[in-house]
């Protein structure tokens, strides 16, 4: 996973929308408590950033020391790089001890995961029997239909030979993903739950961008081929320019994964 977003690591910091504060509010609302916080996959801290201003510690961790790099500095975020397997020693040299963590995040990365061993893992750290564990991805933006209308063959007949195959799980709105954990308080199943949306005011250029942060634009690259060429950004161009307006809301659903560890 973590080559995939090496090169690009700018790009993404740059591109990537930011959640909204009513997602981790809802999840916090959930933990036993808000003393500590491990954010897996953490990329550039998006995510953490948020935790922070929630939780007393967040554990930031990341297979990536260049996305590391572009994670905000707080003083209550401890980023820590992990290898792509993690022992038991190591998982409680680096990143806690059993039974101490109240929640445990992943955001738009768990289906890039080797699930048995991590799910081991979260199920080693978090409190009994309520720690918590939220996953969740965020799908296609959403522009207007002209837009959309360009994107839409762009996203699976362009670039879908260069996705990885696990991106499937986000296609799917992480319904078919294994998620072994019970319903929190509150709530019948696991999920997915779609009550968030991501809203972020765009031009074109920072719509471009958010396209180049992408994996597959990456592996395109990297097999010669650039999915952005001058005809698909005119294509881009005339669907944009069409109301007249610079900068439109991009929206991207949220589809949430949640649930707590449970005795075992």
């Amino acid at each position: 996973m973590a080559e995939l977003f090496i090169k690009q690591a700018a790009q993404y910091a740059e591109g990537r929308p930011s959640y909204p504060s009513e997602l981790f509010e809802f999840i916090a609302s959930k933990a036993p408590c808000q003393d500590q916080a491990w954010d897996v996959g953490t990329g550039n801290g998006q995510a953490a950033r948020h935790l922070a201003g929630i939780f007393k510690n967040v554990i930031a961790t990341d297979t990536s020391p260049k996305q590391l790099a572009f994670g905000p500095r707080l003083p209550n975020i401890r980023y820590q790089q992990t290898p792509q397997t993690m022992s038991a020693a190591e998982l409680e040299l680096d990143i806690a001890s059993q039974s101490s963590i109240d929640v445990v995040t992943i955001a738009q990365a768990i289906h890039w995961f080797d699930l048995p061993i991590f799910y081991q893992q979260v199920k080693w750290v978090l409190k009994k029997p309520h720690g918590v564990i939220a996953a969740w991805c965020y799908t296609s933006p959403e522009v207007n239909d002209s837009v959309d209308a360009v994107f839409q063959p762009y996203y699976t007949i362009a670039a879908g030979p260069y996705w990885e195959p696990p991106r499937r799980f986000v296609d799917e709105k992480y319904k078919t993903i294994d998620f072994p954990f019970e319903p929190v308080d509150g709530a019948d199943d696991t999920g997915p739950f779609d009550q968030f949306v991501i809203e972020r005011l765009m031009d074109l250029d920072n719509y471009f961008t958010y396209l180049r942060s992408w994996s597959a634009y990456q592996t395109a690259r990297e097999k010669g081929v650039e999915l952005l060429s001058d005809d698909v950004i005119e294509e881009f161009t005339r669907a944009w320019t069409e109301d007249g307006q610079d900068q439109k809301v991009v929206k991207f659903p949220i589809y949430l994964r949640i649930g707590r560890v449970g005795n075992i």
